[in-house]
């Protein structure tokens, strides 16, 4: 597979990361032995990208995946929502226990939103001081917001950006409004002027937008801006498609079979606005005992109208 370096850390990564969330246990919770048969199967086929956070939970399947030491060049990408020093700074501790690994490749402040670089300082700091000590070796943030893209071209210390881009701009924000692919795009060549490594995330919108499987990639494969993509995947069938598609021999007109697919709401996301509950024709959407949306399959038509309101992508089909 293509590699190329992230930005100006001198990381080489593979044209297509390997997102571990879906195979952990807020989406497929596979068994430890089978997801990591999964991502050990992608790296003997080139990628050589992981992309975890604290609260995926799923450090054990990378841990495990990696413990016969094979693939000695492989980078691994986590995060944390932490907002205080002391919790960023554990973050990284426990990155590295679980991890077995001494040093961090890249660790990133998790989802940061407008008005949270001055709330998350702290976290920041520690990330600075990580990197300083040799903890880890590149530092950023992710986020799905516009104005926190363009911040981060100017933040000196900042090595790394990975944001949320999709063709069709599912769950790209401004603060509080809706935003375009268009104007994310030109917040990363912001980035990427300023010399940060940048790699992008939902090419498929959380999974609303696998029906349109070669669209969507044919847009994030390519952005000359970026320097990798991450993908999420629980099976081994996912990432022939996707190495399929990146080799040339994907037939026309392809697309994944997601008839068994259903639309799930993260809870660890949804903030229980309320706005895909309004929009589902089907009255299939429902507070739970939280107080956050759930989906009743039995009413569920798998129309996609929740998907797109959604201010912080917690619709996702899987």
């Amino acid at each position: 597979m293509k590699k190329k370096y992230l930005g100006n850390t001198g990381l080489l990564v593979s044209e297509a990361g390997f997102g571990v969330l879906p195979m952990g246990p807020s989406q497929l919770a596979l068994p430890i032995e089978e997801g990591a048969a999964v991502l050990r199967y992608a790296l003997e086929q080139g990628f050589n990208f992981i992309d975890t956070a604290q609260y995926y939970q799923t450090y054990p399947y990378i841990s495990k995946a990696l413990e016969d030491g094979k693939y000695d060049d492989v980078i691994i990408c986590s995060k944390s929502l932490c907002g205080d020093y002391d919790g960023m700074m554990e973050a990284v501790f426990e990155a590295q226990r679980e991890l077995e690994r001494d040093v961090i490749d890249i660790f990133l402040m998790h989802e940061v939103r407008a008005g949270q670089l001055e709330e998350r300082a702290g976290a920041w700091q520690a990330l600075i001081d990580a990197k300083a000590r040799g903890l880890v070796k590149a530092i950023g943030l992710s986020t799905h917001h516009v104005d926190i893209a363009e911040a981060a071209a100017d933040m000196a210390e900042l090595d790394i950006v990975f944001p949320l881009i999709n063709y069709a701009g599912l769950g790209i924000r401004r603060g509080d409004a809706f935003a375009s692919a268009d104007e994310m795009l030109k917040a990363i060549r912001r980035c990427k002027a300023a010399g940060k490594g940048v790699f992008g995330m939902k090419a498929f919108g959380g999974g609303s937008l696998t029906v349109h499987y070669q669209q969507a990639l044919d847009y994030a494969f390519g952005l000359p801006e970026l320097d990798s993509f991450m993908i999420g995947f629980g099976k081994k069938s996912e990432v022939d498609d996707l190495l399929d598609y990146l080799e040339g021999r994907m037939a026309p007109g392809y697309n994944p079979d997601v008839s068994e697919k259903k639309v799930y709401v993260n809870q660890e996301d949804c903030e229980g606005c309320g706005a895909c509950k309004n929009a589902c024709p089907a009255g299939a959407i429902y507070w739970n005992e939280n107080g956050l949306a759930s989906v009743d399959h039995e009413k569920c038509l798998t129309c996609g109208y929740c998907s797109p309101v959604c201010p912080v992508r917690a619709v996702i089909m899987y």
